[in-house]
């Protein structure tokens, strides 16, 4: 089990950061891997980690969906609240129908088991689409109208009602009696006519439930204090809404993935800063689960059985898209701000399959439904199609279609290298400059530039500076940087050359200005400069 660990994890990693340089999605590298280490090829996974398969990919999607609902913003959300709500019906079940007519004409099923597989496909990835969303919002693509918010929510709730179909028709397939229930007085509801009000129940007890494990959260972490650090808090987060996963499947009155995405969401509005500490512990989790769930998602893939259904299947598969949820998309989007090439975007932006269809893909088969192994294939067939082009058109189509607009650093994690300038030259001061860089570098997970302008040679002045920045700025990484010219303008030129956060600078007046960076050096970095600029004086200087 830990050599079939390393494999996923080491194989994993590599492979989906050549995938990433190649400009492809990582998720394609870590699919492949999966595929090459599964039974179908190398086998070199042991049969105790592919029987663990589904447990670990519910712990990856929990993750995922924490991460989705701590990115959500409930102001866009609220403007957009229809098409939100109707993006999570109308879409998936025009799909699923398109797909069982489509299904009757081309594999000669019956409409329940066609519907039954339109429940399988027509499900929504959250591993591919909340990534994909939370990304374009650290970017700004659509967030001006809170398009990646109404995506996000959109897909919980579809598979929340796709679930639900799903299990109703494996009952009535399987030939198990469908349970109704008798009201007072003597009214008797079928299980179809019980079946909004399931829905209902399982979406309003999810967010119910979602609030009060954040309400619990906010009193253990932020009132009580009983953790000492952010890796506390993610630990004891992630326990809680897997709990809540674990209860959903015991006791299935609510949707346990609608109350982890709600924890995330609420927490925002009780507590932002330990929202904003989660979000950071979530995504570090996020990069093992990614590796995990992909891997293993590759590995569930049965190759074997997707000869026969390859062309039917591509086939089925564009009617249900291009047909089905397109017109779920047209419906779901009327009357709403939302321009066509915005609505356009939901072509890539909400139509990856992968985690629902490897968890359920295989159960008709195992349940003894006929057509359960082309049911199994085709399952597969939309993972292998949909999942990997889905993660490469969201990024690749978003600038194209969508607005950029300004990012919410309070609702997303901004991905940024802090690098920072110490502009030095040859004086005792250059070591207070490399001090308060070294200083910001480490409070921030930095890299330092250190920047000396050379105006006149001084190959010994050189050396002290390469030594003293070998020395304090030993545990950071930095480069040296030696440049002729104009001091004020090469430390501008260099700053932006390479985006640097902030520029830091030495003064001493009474100092020759050719020795030393003088008051005048430093003032018109102040005045020429965008970028934040920290003067540090010498503390052998007198105030």
């Amino acid at each position: 089990m830990l050599e079939s660990i390393l494999w996923i994890l080491l194989t994993g990693f590599f492979v989906g950061q050549i995938a990433h340089h190649l400009k492809a999605p990582a998720l394609v590298g870590m699919v492949l891997v999966g595929i090459i280490l599964g039974p179908q090829v190398a086998d070199v996974i042991s049969p105790g980690v592919l029987a663990a398969a589904t447990p670990l990919r519910t712990i990856a999607v929990m993750v995922i969906l924490m991460k989705a609902g701590l990115g959500l913003d409930r102001e866009k959300l609220a403007q957009q609240g229809t098409v939100a709500l109707r993006l999570g019906f109308l879409p998936a079940t025009c799909e699923a129908v398109a797909i069982a007519l489509a299904a009757m004409l081309l594999f000669q099923f019956d409409f329940p088991t066609g519907l039954l597989l339109g429940c399988i496909i027509g499900a929504e990835s959250p591993a591919v689409i909340v990534p994909g969303m939370l990304r374009l919002k650290s970017l700004g693509w659509g967030v001006k109208k809170g398009i990646p918010d109404t995506i996000l929510t959109g897909s919980a709730l579809s598979d929340v009602l796709l679930l639900l179909v799903f299990s109703l028709l494996l009952a009535f397939l399987s030939g198990r009696n469908l349970t109704g229930m008798t009201l007072p007085g003597g009214f008797t509801l079928s299980a179809v006519q019980l079946l909004p009000i399931q829905i209902v129940l399982q979406i309003v007890l999810g967010v119910v439930l979602g609030m009060m494990t954040a309400r619990l959260l906010v009193l253990l972490l932020a009132n009580q204090n009983w953790t000492q650090n952010a890796v506390q808090d993610t630990l004891v987060a992630a326990s809680l809404t897997l709990l809540l996963v674990v209860l959903a499947e015991n006791f299935p009155i609510f949707s346990g993935y609608l109350a982890v995405m709600a924890t995330g969401f609420f927490l925002i509005e009780l507590d932002a800063p330990l929202a904003r500490t989660l979000r950071g512990g979530f995504n570090s989790l996020w990069i093992v689960a990614e590796i995990v769930l992909f891997v293993l998602l590759g590995a569930s893939i049965q190759l074997n059985v997707l000869g026969d259904v390859l062309l039917s299947g591509l086939l089925l598969l564009a009617i249900g898209t291009l047909v089905g949820r397109a017109i779920g998309w047209y419906l779901s989007t009327l009357g709403s701000n939302w321009n066509w090439r915005q609505r356009l975007f939901l072509l890539p932006g909400n139509s990856a399959k992968a985690t629902v269809q490897a968890a359920i893909g295989a159960v008709p088969l195992a349940q003894g439904i006929a057509g359960g192994e082309t049911i199994l294939a085709l399952a597969a067939l939309s993972i292998l199609v949909t999942a990997p082009v889905g993660a490469w058109a969201i990024p690749t189509f978003a600038p194209k279609l969508l607005e950029r607009g300004e990012v919410d650093p309070t609702k997303v994690s901004i991905s940024r290298h802090i690098v920072i300038l110490a502009a030095v030259d040859t004086s005792p001061i250059s070591i207070e400059v490399l001090k308060k860089a070294a200083e910001l570098a480490r409070r921030s997970d930095g890299r330092v530039i250190v920047l000396h302008v050379i105006r006149t040679p001084n190959l010994k002045g050189i050396q002290f500076l390469k030594d003293n920045a070998k020395h304090l700025l030993a545990d950071i990484r930095y480069r040296f940087i030696t440049v002729e010219g104009s001091v004020t303008e090469e430390i501008i030129r260099v700053a932006r050359e390479h985006q640097v956060a902030e520029i830091v600078i030495g003064k001493r007046g009474h100092k020759p200005w050719d020795e030393v960076l003088v008051g005048s050096v430093s003032q018109a970095v102040l005045e020429s400069s965008s970028i934040p600029v920290i003067v540090v004086a010498d503390e052998r200087e007198p105030s």
